[in-house]
Parts: structure tokens; C-alpha cells; sequence
């Protein structure tokens, strides 16, 4: 699928049932063809954040345009590699950056975005527990 509209959350569900947000995604983003490239069963979950409009390619076709065309294979390499930058970057950032520090700036993205992000996904996003982003969201405000 391709979002055409709105903002989803990818997120991986612990064995512990704890959920762990991976990326919100948005316009023009792609969802479902690392699962259909590798043959495997869904690696994340995708729920939306807000209204969101798809459009839905059949993994038919999906894998015919992979196999056929160069164009849709130089968007794929594209997308992986802004999704590693992005991944290695907020890792890094998270290392190296207090959970508060993290936090304003999912703030500020909700702010700008004009969007509501619940204090679990929030949560679940930096990697802290609702009780310990209660603590933080104390001393932030």
C-alpha cells in the first residue's frame, strides 16, 4: 500500500505485549513491500494515527512492477535508505539526547503536524514506560 493521505503508526508488539513504535509514517509512504520482497508474514503492524486514504496495490502486480520496472526499484532503494538514515539517526539521537530532550521534539512534531498522539504511543515511541513519560511530562510543563 502506498498512504496517500494521514499518519500511521509501524510498531512491533513485544513478547511481553509491551508495544514498541518503530516510525509514524505519512504521505507517500509505503507500507507492506519488505514482507512481499522477502515472502514473509507481516514483520510490523500499522495502525492509524489519523484518518488515513490508501491506495492498495495487489501483490500481483507488486511483484510484476518489482521484476519489470527499473524506475519503482530506484524509489524502493530510495525509501530503504532514508528509512536506515532515519532509523540510525534517531537511535544515535536517543543515545546521545535525554528522553527529555527526545520528547520536546515529538512535541513539537505534534504541534506542527496538528495531531493527537496518545501518551502511550508516545510512550511506546521513546522506549519509556506511561508512568515514567508522566514523570517527564510533569517536569516539562
Amino acid at each position: 500500500m502506498v498512504i496517500r493521505d494521514g499518519i500511521t503508526k509501524c510498531f512491533f508488539t513485544e513478547h511481553n505485549d509491551k508495544e514498541y513504535i518503530v516510525e509514524f509514517l505519512g504521505t507517500g509512504e509505503i507500507i507492506g513491500e519488505i514482507e512481499l520482497i522477502r515472502q514473509i508474514a507481516c514483520l510490523c503492524s500499522i495502525e492509524a494515527v489519523t484518518d488515513v486514504t490508501v491506495y492498495a496495490i495487489s501483490t500481483a502486480y507488486f511483484s510484476q512492477l518489482i521484476n519489470n520496472s527499473l524506475q519503482l526499484n530506484k524509489l524502493l532503494l530510495d525509501v530503504f535508505a532514508k528509512r536506515i538514515i532515519d532509523t540510525s539517526s534517531r537511535a544515535s539521537y536517543q543515545q546521545v539526547y535525554t528522553i527529555e530532550h527526545s520528547l520536546t521534539k515529538l512535541l513539537d512534531l505534534q504541534s506542527k503536524q496538528e495531531i493527537y498522539i496518545s501518551k502511550e504511543d508516545m510512550a511506546s515511541y521513546l522506549g519509556v514506560t506511561v508512568r515514567s513519560l508522566n514523570r517527564i511530562l510533569k517536569k516539562h510543563v
